[in-house]
């Protein structure tokens, strides 16, 4: 065992763990060294970017199954992702119009031709108890969150092929749909929810034509908001609202900010860039991140949407989430040329990867998608299953917390909006690491280490140090407490 008791200048520290052997944000005060040590050196004085927040997404189908559990229940989940005491979210998405989960079609103005947009109306989410749920959620938040929308598709009667699914914007319609956005804002404005940001489309590439999209040009949508978007929500004095370009995979990302901030016009209404993270099951594309950042140092990027995607929850089974059991929709339908990229996963190590990835490669913001799911991986009306942190059975008024649950609250409860990225190494390639400074001036490290042998690890910082351990299969947030 290691002597504790010569570290002369100790650190003062909280650590929280998640682990394949049980753990699920357990706090540890007891460690079990060795002298073979995992060095993490952390250097204030070594900024990056200022961080935005973590979070999920409101949908309809979450809405929909917190609406069918007791009341109790609903209360449970959504203290456990909005309250102090838990996962205190602080950065959320939610749709505009219909989604893929969504229980069906559905836009806010179906009037073909109504291009003043008179018919305009957002009663169908108050109904579908979207709102409600995002009402509840502010009820619950004491530090609040900032909410991104974003649409995928325009009503079909805007589009060149007249259907929910694939096609483009029709010309004739960009200053319509420009004021849709601005009377979704005010809509929304009225029942007391603040949009904080939208993206211009979700997913502009398509999703192979299986549900609603509208598909852009990275000049069409960067021609979009120049000429439309932008000055119509300038016009009607909701300048503060941040508009978002791409809003898909990392791997295309340089053809997309070469095109938004080809010049001071073309970036004037971007505020930034958001991201998904299904080009790949392991890979974060650092390369890709550091361009965008590169390109546009001052403005934000953001993770908008990342899931275990085409896959059916494993209802109770914790040591699922930490197994290489997990496939996506790249192992049954990846060209052979991409088919590497989408190798069976454990989960909990695909959002520790790419979360920490993505923090040291300047991402300022991290959106987990659907907040509630069934055991189905549903509802989605296009049965495209997928997982979520807390899944429910309605039926049976059961609600099971995932490690997934617990895997976002070791950033979204200990990494505040306003922190800042700082230095941060390690010494194990094997292992993940990544620091920030936060607005209160504490310290989190966030550690991840999914190999089968439990670690030693050395934190310094400054002059100061500490030894502790971490399990084998496990992640860990590590508070400093300087004060």
């Amino acid at each position: 065992m290691f002597d504790l008791s010569a570290q002369k200048k100790a650190l003062d520290v909280e650590v929280y763990e998640t682990s394949a052997s049980g753990n699920a944000l357990t706090k540890i005060n007891k460690f079990s060294t060795d002298k073979n040590t995992v060095k993490i050196a952390i250097n204030p004085n070594e900024k990056f970017q200022t961080i935005t927040g973590f979070g999920g997404a409101f949908t309809e189908s979450s809405a929909y199954l917190l609406n069918r559990l007791s009341e109790g229940n609903q209360k449970k989940i959504m203290e456990a992702y909005f309250s102090k005491n838990g996962a205190n979210y602080s950065l959320t998405r939610t749709h505009i119009n219909s989604c893929d989960f969504s229980l069906k079609h559905y836009a806010y103005a179906m009037v073909d031709g109504d291009t003043n947009l008179d018919n305009f109306s957002i009663e169908g989410d108050k109904k579908n108890n979207l709102i409600p749920m995002i009402l509840q959620a502010k009820s619950i938040s004491k530090d609040g969150f900032n909410i991104i929308a974003s649409p995928w598709t325009a009503p079909p009667w805007m589009k060149d092929n007249k259907s929910w699914v694939g096609g483009k914007l029709l010309p004739e319609y960009n200053d319509t749909w420009a004021l849709y956005f601005s009377k979704y804002i005010d809509a929304y404005k009225k029942e007391g929810i603040t949009i904080w940001g939208v993206t211009v489309e979700n997913e502009p590439h398509g999703n192979g034509n299986n549900w609603e999209s509208m598909l852009f040009s990275p000049k069409e949508m960067t021609d979009f908001v120049q000429n439309h978007l932008g000055p119509k929500l300038e016009k009607d004095g909701k300048g503060n609202v941040k508009i978002f370009g791409y809003d898909q995979n990392r791997a295309g990302l340089k053809d997309w900010v070469d095109e938004m901030y080809r010049d001071e016009k073309s970036s004037k209404y971007f505020a930034g860039t958001a991201i998904h993270w299904y080009e790949s099951t392991y890979d974060y594309f650092p390369e890709a991140l550091q361009y965008a950042h590169n390109k546009a140092p001052n403005k934000y990027l953001i993770e908008t949407e990342g899931c275990v995607d085409s896959e059916i929850p494993k209802w109770k089974d914790d040591a699922w989430y930490w197994k290489k059991e997990a496939t996506d929709w790249g192992w049954d339908w990846a060209s052979e040329q991409d088919k590497h990229l989408h190798p069976k996963y454990a989960p909990v190590n695909r959002y520790a990867t790419d979360i920490i990835g993505c923090l040291n490669n300047w991402v300022d913001g991290w959106i987990d998608w659907n907040m509630v799911l069934d055991k189905q991986g549903g509802p989605n009306w296009f049965k495209n299953w997928c997982v979520a942190p807390i899944i429910v059975d309605p039926e049976t008024d059961e609600v099971y917390f995932t490690p997934l649950y617990y895997t976002m609250v070791h950033f979204s409860k200990f990494l505040r909006p306003g922190a800042v990225k700082i230095g941060c190494t390690i010494d194990n390639k094997e292992l993940m690491a990544t620091a920030v400074k936060n607005p209160d001036g504490s310290i989190a490290i966030v550690v991840f280490n999914p190999t089968e042998k439990k670690e030693t690890l050395e934190i310094n910082y400054n002059n100061l140090q500490k030894i502790i351990s971490i399990d084998a299969k496990a992640l860990q947030t590590i508070i400093i407490k300087l004060n």
